[in-house]
């Protein structure tokens, strides 16, 4: 219930969120709409009072007793589209009101003249009445037989705002329904594009050290939580192959501990059953020693390992020429290789300088060189070749003549205690550390290692190391 319940949540707190900025989206969507209603409704009504100016200009005249009267019966036509509410009201140039409609009952429309008022032009202005009426006025300039005056029209603005009202009423009592309806379908498409995370969680909780076999679903691999699924399901596959690798090394570790620790055991519970003579004795202890020795190896090994996966292993980078450091590779194991009555072939190759940490790439090389010595027979040759592969990629060779190993198995052969079971057992002293503490020194200078099979037959290790480091 748990993943439901926090994808839940997630879905209800995304729709309020989406539902509180939607409704003051629409809050400001239902200002400026009332806002731009308002303003055309404004602009209609002085286009409106233009008109209806230009028509009592024509309608205004003169009667036999002097008075400035207007014919109000053309107004009285319900096919004239004047208002009602208009009011009108003719002035003197020196202010004096020459004529007022009788719903002003006496009322001003604007007070006194403004400067040059509508002399050219239509002087459009809201203003209050008299009595407190809040109305438009627009006024201009007209001659009557000669005589100047002033034309005011005045429109009562109080159906303008009941019109606005009304539409402000109607948008609000929208907006409700319009916020619920937007959020429902939030939460339906979130719902929707949620349930693979759900699917996601309640499989991720399934996932244990047992089972990092298990994968998250991936619905849909082109969008965002494909894409999250994906990298995911890459840390778990790395996940299993390092909990897989340490189970490995642990029980390898283990056997070949186990081994040296049986053997001492073994042996000396043997001697202590019966006397011996001295020179026995020496024997078993000299057995005793060798396995020590054996073990000593093996600990000393797994101590470079576990320092080179902390990192703590500092590079101490010199210049040197790598033959020299092959020549010097060569007297150490050389021994090895006069007892099996083999050979050290350095093939004529450039001299090539490199910047490297000289005592773990020595290392390197040695391992690989002692491997090829122990797995090649007797009376054979090992050449070791040095040549540049390209502009900026030293390659070291060490080809022996030894079984071989499978293309299917050349991937894992650097894998630590990996060993191949055809002419690759215990027996001839290694450990299955060796190639592994290689690689991880040809690696920690930027290079790779690898194996292809020799022309000759067997086996032909190289490394690549670049030029510029």
């Amino acid at each position: 219930m748990r993943p439901f319940a926090q994808s839940g949540n997630l879905r209800l707190r995304l729709t309020l969120w989406y539902g509180t900025a939607f409704s003051i989206l629409l809050l400001l969507h239902i200002g400026v709409a009332t806002y731009v209603h308002y303003s055309q409704l404004i602009n209609r009504a002085y286009h409106a009072e233009i008109q209806d100016l230009e028509t009592t200009e024509g309608l205004v005249y003169q009667a036999p007793d002097g008075r400035i009267t207007m014919n109000e019966e053309y107004f009285n036509n319900p096919e004239i589209r004047m208002h009602l509410d208009r009011h009108l009201e003719i002035l003197s140039p020196d202010g004096k009101v020459l004529y007022q409609d009788q719903r002003l009952d006496g009322a001003g429309i604007d007070g006194p003249l403004l400067p040059h008022e509508g002399v050219g032009t239509y002087n459009e202005r809201a203003t209050r009445l008299s009595d407190g009426r809040r109305v438009l006025v627009i006024s201009h300039f007209h001659y009557i037989h000669g005589q100047p005056m002033i034309l005011r029209v005045a429109y009562d603005e109080a159906p303008l705002f009941a019109n606005v009202v009304s539409f402000l009423g109607v948008l609000l009592l929208l907006a409700p329904i319009t916020v619920l309806i937007a959020m429902w379908v939030v939460f339906t498409v979130a719902s929707r594009a949620l349930s693979p995370l759900s699917s996601m969680v309640r499989r991720a909780e399934k996932i244990t050290a047992e089972r990092l076999s298990e994968r998250l679903p991936v619905h849909d691999p082109s969008d965002d939580l494909g894409h999250a699924a994906r990298v995911f399901n890459g840390l778990l596959q790395r996940l299993e192959d390092s909990f897989s690798q340490l189970r490995r090394f642990t029980s390898d570790a283990s056997h070949e501990l186990r081994t040296p620790l049986a053997s001492m055991r073994s042996i000396g519970e043997v001697s202590l059953q019966t006397s011996h003579s001295n020179e026995q004795y020496r024997d078993v202890i000299a057995s005793m020693l060798e396995e020590v020795r054996r073990l000593t190896q093996l600990v000393d090994s797994l101590l470079a390992i576990s320092r080179a996966d902390s990192g703590q292993i500092a590079l101490r980078l010199t210049s040197f020429s790598c033959i020299d450091l092959i020549q010097e590779v060569i007297a150490v194991v050389g021994i090895l290789a006069e007892d099996k009555h083999q050979t050290i072939f350095v093939a004529d190759g450039p001299q090539i300088i490199l910047h490297a940490d000289r005592g773990i790439l020595r290392q390197a090389i040695l391992n690989v060189v002692d491997n090829a010595i122990k797995y090649s027979p007797a009376s054979t040759e090992i050449r070791i070749e040095v040549s540049v592969a390209s502009d900026s990629i030293a390659e070291i060779a060490i080809s022996d003549r030894g079984p071989g190993i499978p293309p299917e198995e050349q991937s894992q052969i650097f894998d630590r205690f990996y060993r191949i079971d055809s002419g690759r057992s215990r027996e001839r002293g290694g450990t299955g550390l060796g190639l592994s503490i290689a690689k991880w020194a040809v690696e920690a200078h930027g290079g790779n290692i690898g194996v292809r099979a020799a022309e000759e037959g067997g086996s032909c290790f190289y490394i690549h190391l670049p030029l510029s480091v």
